[in-house]
C-alpha cells in the first residue's frame, strides 16, 4: 500500500461497529515527558478506559511513568519505538502529546493501522500535513479529535449565540492575544550532548538529525523552526481557533501578514516571542497578538489589554465581548452588559471516548478538519514572518497606514517593546510580506507564492515520511 506504515508493519482493519457500553476502550500514550503524562492520569479516570501502553523516544519518561503503573499495580506495555507500537492489535486508540513535528505521522499511521486518535494542539507541524491527515481520518473511517479542548467548553456555546443573535451588533473585528512570559532559551557555543536516554533518530523522525544547538532538547524544540511553530502555534491556537469559531469561517483565511520579532536578549531562539498577525477574512478580520517580553522592563506582570492576557476580544459595533475561560460583554463605554462562565472544556477527553464508541465523527466537539483549519492559521501567519525582512518602525507604519485596526495593534506593539529598552536598530522588527491564499487548494498564489508554498511542506526525512497519498 503506497503511503502504508513503514516495512513490515502490519495493518489492523478498523472496527465500523460501536463498541458495547461495558467493553474498555484500549489507549496508548504517545509522548509522555509532560503534557502526555497528564494524558494518562485524565484519561485513567474515563470510566471505561484502560491505558494499555505508553511510548516515548525517551526512555527516562517511559521508566518514569512505568513505576507509576507498577506502583498501582497495572499493567502496560512500553515502547521506544512508536512504529512497534502501532503492530499490537489489541490497541484502540492513540493519545499523542509529541512535539509537533510528529503529530501527522503518529495520526496517519494510526488511521491506517485502524486506530482513532486524540492529537494535541497544533495537529500539525505545516499546513499541507495537516489535511493529509484529515484525508487518513476520513479514508480510515478514524474518529480523530484535535487537543483544542475550549471546544468543549459549554461556555463558549452561550457566547456565540449572544454575538449571532446581534446583542452587541455587528462584529467589526476579533482579536486573539496571548501574553505569556517566555525567557531566553539561552545561548551554547557549540554542539551539545544527547542525553542518554534518548533515541535521537526516532526523536528526530521526519526533522533533519542535526546538532543540538540548544541546551534543552525538551521543550524548547517549540522555539526552533525545524520542530516547533512558536507560541503562535503552541498557545495561540487555542484561541485563533476560537476567534474562527465565531465567525464561522471553515476554511483558510484568503491574507496574511506578520510583524515581530525575538526581542529582548539573544539566544538560540528562532521563533518570534513578539508578533502580530492579520488574517483577512471577509467582511470580518481577525488580528492576533503574541507577547513573551513582561509589561516593562524590570516588571514581572506581563501586559493586557483590555484586561485580557489571554483570551480574545470580540470588537462590535455597540460594545465588545472579552473572554479567557470567561468573560464578559460590555457597552462602548467599557461598562459591564452581561457575564459568560467558561468550564474550561474539561470534558474534552470524554468526549473523545464517547465518539470512539459511537463511531460518529458528529459527537466530535473537535474533529482533525476543525483542528486543521486552526492549525493551519498559525502556520500562514509564520510563513509571512519567516519570508519578512528586517525593517524600521516607521517602514512599518508607511506599510500598514491605510489598515486602522493593524496601525492600532502595532502602536501598542512599539510601545510595549520601547517599555522593554528595545533598541530597533540592535535589533530591527521583521515585517513579513502580505501573502495571498488559494482557500480551496491551501496554496499560496500572487507575489511570493514560489518561496511561501516551499513552507506549506518540507522535505520529509525517510522513512518518516507524510505520503502524498496516505
Amino acid at each position: 500500500m503506497k503511503g502504508s506504515l513503514a516495512a513490515g508493519i502490519s495493518l489492523a482493519m478498523p472496527f465500523s461497529s460501536a463498541r458495547g457500553a461495558n467493553d474498555d476502550i484500549r489507549v496508548a500514550v504517545v509522548g509522555i515527558r509532560s503534557q502526555g503524562s497528564n494524558h494518562i492520569n485524565w484519561f485513567r479516570q474515563i470510566p471505561g478506559v484502560r491505558i494499555v501502553a505508553i511510548c516515548d523516544a525517551d526512555k527516562e519518561f517511559l521508566d518514569r511513568e512505568e513505576k507509576k503503573f507498577k506502583d498501582r499495580s497495572e499493567k502496560v506495555d512500553t515502547y521506544v519505538d512508536y512504529r512497534r507500537l502501532l503492530e499490537d492489535k489489541n490497541i484502540d486508540a492513540i493519545i499523542t502529546a509529541t512535539p509537533n513535528h510528529w503529530h501527522a505521522l503518529v495520526t496517519v499511521w494510526a488511521c491506517q493501522a485502524g486506530k482513532d486518535v486524540y492529537v494535541e494542539k497544533p495537529v500539525s507541524y505545516n499546513i499541507w500535513e495537516g489535511r493529509q491527515m484529515v484525508k487518513a481520518a476520513r479514508k480510515y473511517n478514524r474518529i480523530v479529535q484535535a487537543g483544542t479542548q475550549r471546544r468543549s467548553d459549554e461556555g463558549m456555546d452561550e457566547v456565540i449565540k449572544y454575538l449571532r443573535q446581534g446583542n452587541l451588533g455587528k462584529i467589526t473585528i476579533v482579536h486573539g492575544i496571548i501574553y505569556v512570559r517566555r525567557d531566553s532559551i539561552g545561548k551554547v557555543d557549540g554542539p551539545q550532548a544527547i542525553p542518554e536516554t534518548v533515541d535521537y533518530d526516532l526523536w528526530c523522525g521526519p526533522a533533519p538529525v542535526s546538532p543540538l544547538m540548544r541546551k534543552n532538547l525538551h521543550y524548547d524544540w517549540h522555539w526552533v523552526w525545524p520542530t516547533g511553530n512558536g507560541d503562535f502555534g503552541n498557545n495561540g491556537i487555542h484561541y485563533i481557533d476560537i476567534c474562527r469559531w465565531i465567525l464561522d469561517k471553515n476554511e483558510l483565511a484568503p491574507g496574511v501578514m506578520s510583524i515581530g520579532g525575538r526581542f529582548g536578549y539573544i539566544d538560540d531562539g528562532e521563533t518570534p516571542n513578539t508578533q502580530i498577525v492579520f488574517l483577512d477574512y471577509k467582511p470580518v478580520p481577525i488580528i492576533f497578538e503574541v507577547r513573551g517580553l513582561p509589561r516593562a522592563k524590570g516588571d514581572p506582570a506581563m501586559d493586557a489589554f483590555r484586561d485580557i492576557r489571554d483570551g480574545l476580544i470580540v470588537h462590535c459595533e455597540n460594545g465588545y465581548l472579552a473572554w479567557s475561560d470567561g468573560g464578559w460583554a460590555h457597552d462602548n463605554d467599557g461598562k459591564r452588559i452581561k457575564q459568560f462562565k467558561g468550564t474550561g472544556g474539561a470534558g474534552h477527553h470524554a468526549n473523545f471516548i464517547k465518539a470512539v464508541r459511537s463511531r460518529k465523527p458528529s459527537d466530535l466537539n473537535a474533529d482533525i478538519l476543525e483542528g486543521h483549519l486552526s492549525s493551519a492559521l498559525c502556520h500562514m501567519g509564520n510563513v509571512s514572518y519567516r519570508l519578512g525582512r528586517k525593517t524600521s518602525p516607521d517602514e512599518v507604519m508607511e506599510r500598514i497606514k491605510a489598515n486602522k485596526e493593524l496601525t492600532e495593534s502595532f502602536e501598542r506593539f512599539r510601545q510595549h517593546l520601547s517599555a522593554n529598552t528595545v533598541d530597533f536598530d540592535k535589533t530591527p522588527m521583521i515585517l513579513g510580506p502580505w501573502l495571498k491564499m488559494d482557500t480551496q487548494s491551501e496554496r499560496f498564489i500572487g507575489d511570493f507564492q514560489q518561496e511561501a508554498n516551499k513552507l506549506v511542506s518540507r522535505d520529509y526525512r525517510r522513512p518518516f515520511v507524510v505520503h502524498e497519498e496516505v
